[in-house]
């Protein structure tokens, strides 16, 4: 039981390090993200450090038995998503990475898979469960815009599932391929943490929400639907209304934007590490509740979970409308 979780601290290791030279090759090369009307940094920042991670989270993947349909999704949407970094794709091609990714990623879950409990007929369900994979994908990549936040939410989500399994008994989703995805995260905050040194990049904000979406979509089937709708909610309610309001104002959803609750609380003068505490902090809750699911029961559960990030999105909001001194 105790080599699982050895995991974690192994892969932040291994991550911090390669991160690390990822980060001297990306400078070395001046591949650097130039800050513009729509960024919140101020200063010329390595793109692309999230090879840093991949380089570990793939060998380690595929040492821990993870199915080759999701080893080769990852592969696929980082290619693309380097390509992408280097020379702006135009939407029609990642979508259609991402498409076969998810094709790949429902196949390693399996036909008899149901990640909605049964409610739905099995056509339907994996086709629902294609479509919010497809959001969740590039909703990560949408949050992924200041100092921390990204690999933060990376740790959160996976280190919570774990644990909410391992509390649970449950043998589905494995601890060690989520384990090995949070360490792999936390090595990288080590230079992505406020001033960040480096940034993920489309290489690998992209690859990590399809890493992330097959674990909780793989511990909904297995019947840990409360954690799994839980432990990304920061994220998802952030992006999700956001979107919202967006289309309802007539506005482009695929262009670059600095309006998400995250964002305006930076443009109102808090710091990036507030910003991504303050996520973080409300992660902690959605962890605690998670693993608390069972017990309390799952409406319980998600109603404070709701609440929380309610409470969240109103802080941030707050912060943008106060400026700080």
């Amino acid at each position: 039981m105790l080599i699982p979780w050895l995991a974690f601290p192994a892969a932040a290791a291994a991550s911090a390090g390669t991160t690390g030279l990822v980060t001297r090759y990306l400078r070395r090369r001046a591949i650097l993200d130039h800050p513009n009307e729509r960024s919140s940094h101020a200063v010329p920042t390595p793109r692309g450090g999230g090879w840093g991670i991949l380089a570990v989270l793939l060998p380690l993947w595929a040492a821990l038995g993870v199915g080759l349909p999701v080893l080769a999704g990852v592969a696929l949407l980082a290619a693309v998503s380097w390509i992408d970094d280097r020379r702006s794709l135009p939407a029609a091609p990642r979508l259609l990475a991402q498409a076969v990714a998810i094709a790949a990623g429902l196949a390693a879950l399996g036909a008899d898979a149901r990640v909605f409990q049964g409610w739905l007929p099995g056509w339907a369900d994996h086709g629902l469960t294609a479509l919010c994979w497809l959001w969740f994908i590039n909703l990560f990549n949408f949050m992924d815009g200041i100092d921390g936040l990204a690999g933060g939410e990376a740790v959160s989500v996976a280190g919570g599932l774990a644990l909410a399994t391992a509390v649970a008994g449950a043998a589905s989703p494995p601890a060690g391929p989520a384990l090995v995805l949070a360490g792999a995260a936390a090595g990288f905050l080590v230079w992505n943490w406020h001033p960040a040194k480096v940034f993920l990049g489309d290489v690998g904000s992209v690859p990590l929400g399809f890493g992330l979406g097959w674990l909780l979509f793989a511990a909904a089937a297995a019947g840990l639907w409360p954690a799994a709708l839980l432990l990304p909610l920061t994220f998802v309610a952030d992006a999700s209304i956001t979107l919202t309001r967006r289309l309802l104002a007539g506005k482009p959803i695929l262009q670059a934007h600095r309006e998400h609750f995250y964002q305006r609380a930076v443009q109102g003068g808090r710091s990036h590490a507030w910003v991504t505490g303050r996520v973080l902090g409300a992660n902690a809750v959605l962890v605690a509740l998670a693993v608390a699911a069972p017990w309390l029961g799952w409406v319980p559960a998600l109603a404070a979970g709701a609440l929380t990030v309610l409470a969240l999105l109103w802080r941030l909001r707050k912060a943008a409308a106060t400026p700080s001194p």
